[in-house]
C-alpha cells in the first residue's frame, strides 16, 4: 500500500465519525517511538551518524534548569537537526557514514528520539503536561523546517522577479510492513531547501519547504494550515507556486487534479484511523472539492524524466440524490467526496487543505499535489544501489516537474471550465 492506494479501500456513505485527537498523555511513547529500538532503525542511525543526535539532546535538556531553558534547548536543536539534514542532502556538510545523502531517513529516526528523550525526561524543577506538549510541538516545528518557510520581501529596484516556490513532503510511512520505507517526499524537501534555480524559460526561482508527518491529529490540530497561512509572511501569500508531494504509485507520477474533503480509514503511522470529513476551519463554507492548478498540459508535454506522468483525474463520490459510492471520470455537480484524485490518505488531504487556502486567500496562482513512484529495493538491506539510483531519478525528474511547473501559468482545474 502506498499513499494514493488508500482509494482502493472500502468507502461508506455514512455520516463523518469523530476526527482523530491529540495525545492525552504526552510522557506516554507512541507508536513511531516504540519501532525506534528495532534492528533497522538502530542500523540507519548508526550508519548516517545520526546516532548521536537523541544522546545529546538528552544530555543538553538534563542540564536546563528553568522552563524558558528547556524552551531555548528544545527550539535550537530542533532547527539544529533540520539545518544537518538539509546541509547532508545538499552537500554542504562531509557525508557521515555510508548512507547516500539525499536519504531522508536519518532525520526521521533522530527526531524519534528526540521526542522519546522529551517525553522521558522528568526535570527536578517540575513540567506540567501542557508544558510537555508545548516543548513536544515546538520540537516539531523546528526539526520539520516548518518555522523558517517563508519569503523574504524583494526589493523594489529588483530588475528582475525571483518567483517563490513552495514545496512540501512526508516522512517515511508504512513502518510496521517494512521499517526499511524511505520516502522520495522527504528527500526532495531536503534536497529543494533554500536553494535558487533558473528554469529552462530563464526565470529565477527559489524553493522554500517543509516535511509534515504521516499522523492524522497533527492534520485535525492544523499543522498544515499554521505552517503556511499561520503568520503575515506566510508562504500562502507570498508564493507564486504551491507543490505538495508524496509517495503513489509503482514507476509513474501522478499529478492529482481533485482533492476530496474526506478521510478514509487507512491507519498513520501512530496505528490510528480517523474516518470523516476533513475538519477545517469555518466548515459551513466547506467544499466538498479542491482542483489542482498545476500547469498540467505543460508538463504533461515536456517528456521529462524516465518515469511517464499521468494527469490523474478519477475521484470517488457520493452522487447528488444518491447514498452509494461510485468511482467517476471527474466529481458531478453536488456530489459528496469519498475519495480524491489521489485517494483518501493524508496526501489528499494535505492537497485538499494547501488548495483551499490558495482559494480562501484569493490566490490566483498554480498548486497542487505530485504523487511520486515508490522507491524500490534491489536487496534485503537497509540501501543498495537500486535504492539509491530510483531515488535520485525521482528527484531529477520531480524537480524537472517543478522547472516547468514555475514556466506554466494557473489552469482552471474546475471539473467545468470556462
Amino acid at each position: 500500500m502506498t499513499l494514493l492506494a488508500c482509494a482502493a479501500l472500502t468507502l461508506t456513505g455514512g455520516s463523518p465519525s469523530a476526527v482523530a485527537l491529540p495525545q492525552a498523555d504526552p510522557t506516554a511513547l507512541t507508536a513511531e517511538e516504540l519501532r525506534l529500538d528495532r534492528a533497522v532503525p538502530q542500523e540507519i542511525l548508526s550508519r548516517s551518524g545520526f546516532d548521536a543526535v537523541a544522546p545529546a539532546f538528552a544530555t543538553a535538556l538534563r542540564q536546563a534548569t528553568t522552563y524558558a531553558a528547556a524552551e531555548t534547548t528544545v527550539t535550537q536543536q530542533g532547527a539544529d537537526l533540520w539545518k544537518r539534514a538539509v546541509d547532508r542532502a545538499q552537500g554542504k556538510i562531509p557525508l557521515t557514514g555510508d548512507l547516500s545523502k539525499e536519504d531522508d531517513r536519518p532525520l526521521y529516526w533522530a527526531r524519534l528520539g528526540m521526542t522519546r528523550a522529551l517525553r522521558q525526561w522528568q526535570p527536578a524543577f517540575g513540567l506540567s503536561a501542557a508544558e510537555r506538549t508545548t516543548l513536544l510541538g515546538t520540537l516539531e516545528t523546528y526539526s520539520r523546517g516548518q518555522d523558517a518557510m517563508w519569503f523574504e520581501p524583494l526589493p523594489p529596484d529588483q530588475p528582475w522577479k525571483l518567483r517563490r516556490v513552495v514545496v512540501t513532503g512526508f516522512d517515511p510511512f508504512q513502518l510496521d510492513a517494512d521499517a526499511r520505507n524511505s520516502n522520495p517526499s522527504g528527500s526532495a524537501a531536503l534536497a529543494l531547501d533554500g536553494k535558487l534555480f533558473l528554469s529552462g524559460k530563464g526565470h529565477f526561482y527559489r524553493v522554500e519547504t517543509a516535511m509534515f508527518p504521516v499522523r492524522w491529529r497533527d492534520f485535525t490540530d492544523g499543522v498544515v494550515e499554521r505552517t503556511l497561512a499561520g503568520t503575515p509572511s506566510h508562504p500562502m501569500t507570498s508564493a507564486d507556486l504551491v507543490v505538495t508531494v508524496s509517495q503513489g504509485r509503482l514507476g509513474r507520477f501522478d499529478l492529482e487534479r481533485y482533492n476530496g474533503a474526506w478521510r478514509g480509514s487507512t491507519p498513520d503511522n501512530e496505528n490510528t484511523t480517523a474516518t470523516g470529513l476533513v475538519p477545517v476551519t469555518d466548515p459551513s463554507t466547506q467544499p466538498q472539492w479542491a482542483w489542482s492548478t498545476l500547469g498540467h498540459p505543460q508538463i504533461l508535454q515536456a517528456g521529462i524524466g524516465p518515469f511517464p506522468v499521468y494527469d490523474n483525474t478519477t475521484v470517488t463520490e457520493i452522487p447528488s440524490g444518491s447514498t452509494t459510492p461510485v468511482n467517476r471520470p471527474a466529481p458531478s455537480a453536488g456530489s459528496t467526496a469519498r475519495a480524491g484524485s489521489g485517494g483518501d490518505f493524508l496526501s489528499n488531504e494535505i492537497a485538499y487543505r494547501a488548495t483551499l487556502l490558495r482559494d480562501r486567500t484569493a490566490r490566483d496562482i498554480p498548486g497542487g499535489h505530485v504523487h511520486t513512484p515508490v522507491l524500490q529495493f534491489g536487496s534485503t538491506g537497509v540501501t543498495d544501489a537500486t535504492l539509491v539510483r530510483n531515488r535520485q531519478n525521482i528527484l531529477d525528474e520531480l524537480q524537472k516537474i517543478i522547472d516547468v511547473a514555475v514556466d506554466a501559468p494557473a489552469t482552471c482545474g474546475k471539473p467545468a471550465c470556462p
